[in-house]
């Protein structure tokens, strides 16, 4: 299915890079030479993405001049609060409308398949309402140790990993979803995490797994990972 919209999360903190953002957005850190919110857009325009969100408010000013000449890019300004993962979704579809899109997040640095073709080679409408990128936690540089968040059964849905599951995929922050969920949650500030809890139990939550690599860039430890990974 072609789709042609999108939306980035770039309104974080980013306390996991300390110093480094003192003065700096988590978006404009540096890796391999490029910001990691361009890293980010040159995926959405690779995909062929009309229409795309980027969501501010730590330093959104810094990033606003930074992404001013992007004609395609929205900038939506996240004020006085943010309205976390599932919140800024929703304030976004205002502008994105109630469609099927991808949302990403800034601070993951991919090698390999565009992960938005990907999604969309396995998106159904008439099957999921939201589909994850998934990936193995040890092939995610920068994030060794980490447990996986779900576990795929073999007709492509998907649930939470449980405490007696061996291991289980980690979110790479990539998904295509039907923004129509949102009204399952009648708040302002939310994650999509409440999203997810609902339709995994209406069966209607799936995911895939990566085909290439990702570099977690949230941790100063992260950020030289994949520096490593990008050589």
């Amino acid at each position: 299915m072609k789709l042609s919209k999108a939306m980035i999360f770039a309104a974080g903190f980013g306390t996991r890079l300390e110093h480094l953002v003192a003065n700096t957005p988590k978006p404009l850190i540096k890796v391999g030479g490029k910001p990691l919110i361009d890293h980010a857009l040159d995926i959405v325009d690779d995909a062929g993405v009309k229409e795309c969100v980027v969501n501010l408010h730590y330093h959104a000013e810094k990033l606003a001049d930074h992404l001013q000449r992007r004609a395609n890019v929205t900038l939506l300004h996240e004020c006085p609060d943010i309205l976390e993962t599932g919140g800024g979704l929703l304030n976004a579809t205002k502008v994105l409308g109630m469609n099927p899109i991808f949302t990403m997040n800034s601070d993951t640095v991919w090698r390999g398949t565009n992960p938005l073709l990907q999604l969309a080679e396995h998106w159904h409408s008439d099957q999921m309402d939201a589909l994850l990128l998934l990936v193995v936690p040890d092939s995610v540089s920068g994030a060794e140790g980490k447990r996986g968040d779900f576990v795929l059964n073999d007709a492509g849905s998907t649930r939470r990993v449980a405490s007696k599951d061996a291991d289980g995929l980690t979110f790479t922050g990539a998904q295509i979803i039907h923004t129509a969920c949102l009204k399952m949650i009648n708040k302002r500030v939310f994650s999509l995490n409440e999203i997810w809890d609902q339709l995994i139990v209406q069966n209607r939550l799936s995911a895939i797994v990566y085909n290439g690599e990702i570099g977690d860039a949230g941790t100063i430890t992260g950020l030289k990972a994949c520096e490593a990974m990008l050589a």
